[in-house]
C-alpha cells in the first residue's frame, strides 16, 4: 500500500468560481489581518485599509464586491465611509457591511440609515461571513 503522509499542499487559496474581492476598513490590526487570512483560505481575495479615508480612497481604486467596514474608526467613522461611497458614481461597491460591536435594532437601523447593506456585530461568527459572501 502506498500511502504519501506528506502530500504536496496547493500553490495558494483556493480560488472559486463565486470568489469575491472584498474590502476590510479597520483600525484594529489584529482584527484586520485576522479576517484577511480567513477571507483568503474561503477563496476570496481580500486587502485592508486602517482607516475609512483610506478605506474610500481604496474601495474606489479596487470596486470590491464587498467592503467590511468598522463603525469605530479613528479619523471619519465608518458610517461617514458609508456614505462617500454611496455618493461615488458607479461602478461602486456592490454590498457595504458594518462591523461594530454593538447589535441593538437602533444600531442596525442606523447602519441601513447611513447606507450599509448589512451589519454584521464582532466576532463574526463563520457562517454569517460565508451567507454574506454568498450573497455579495
Amino acid at each position: 500500500m502506498d500511502t504519501d503522509l506528506n502530500p504536496t499542499p496547493p500553490a495558494g487559496p483556493p480560488q472559486t468560481p463565486s470568489a469575491r474581492s472584498v474590502l476590510v476598513i479597520e483600525d484594529n490590526i489584529d482584527a484586520a489581518e485576522s479576517l484577511v487570512v480567513l477571507l483568503e483560505m474561503l477563496g476570496h481575495h481580500a486587502e485592508w485599509a486602517d482607516l475609512g479615508s483610506a478605506g474610500v480612497a481604496r474601495a474606489a481604486a479596487l470596486q470590491p464586491d464587498l467592503v467590511l467596514v468598522d463603525v469605530g474608526l479613528p479619523d471619519i467613522d465608518g458610517y461617514e465611509v458609508a456614505r462617500r461611497l454611496r455618493a461615488q458614481a458607479p461602478p461602486r461597491p456592490q454590498r457595504l457591511v458594518a462591523l461594530t460591536g454593538y447589535g441593538t435594532p437602533e444600531d442596525r437601523a442606523r447602519a441601513l440609515a447611513a447606507g450599509f447593506d448589512d451589519h454584521l456585530v464582532k466576532p463574526i461568527a463563520l457562517p454569517a461571513l460565508e451567507a454574506l459572501l454568498s450573497r455579495a
